[in-house]
């Protein structure tokens, strides 16, 4: 089973990035997908779900910015960041979970600096 986020790099305060998380080797429709993030010295905190049902829920942090998505037929989920801050910046992990069985990704980096 594989993970591969993509589509982190270096962003301006006020950008935009989309990052994108394929799936292999699992039924993609049944599992909730979620985003963490990792800043440097930092805990591991989760920023958005999205259920198998679309539903989808942020953190306080990012609510009305950031937005997850999924499309079961490309086995993929997505976060589409708007409005990015300083803050923002850490590694960026994508996580599939169904029941008991959970898959992360690698992580991809993304910063936010001018």
């Amino acid at each position: 089973v594989q993970l591969v986020e993509s589509g982190g790099g270096l962003v301006q305060p006020g950008g935009s990035l989309r990052l994108s998380c394929v799936a292999s080797e699992i039924i993609f429709s049944h599992y909730t997908m979620r985003w963490y993030r990792q800043a440097p010295e930092k805990r591991r905190e989760l920023v958005a779900t999205i259920t198998t049902d679309h539903d989808a829920l942020y953190a306080d942090s990012v609510k009305g910015r950031f937005t997850i998505s999924r499309d079961n037929f490309q086995n993929t989920a997505y976060l589409q960041m708007d409005g990015m801050k300083p803050e923002d910046t850490a590694i960026y992990y994508c996580h599939a979970q169904n029941l008991g069985t959970q898959y992360w990704g690698q992580g991809t980096q993304v910063t936010v600096s001018s």
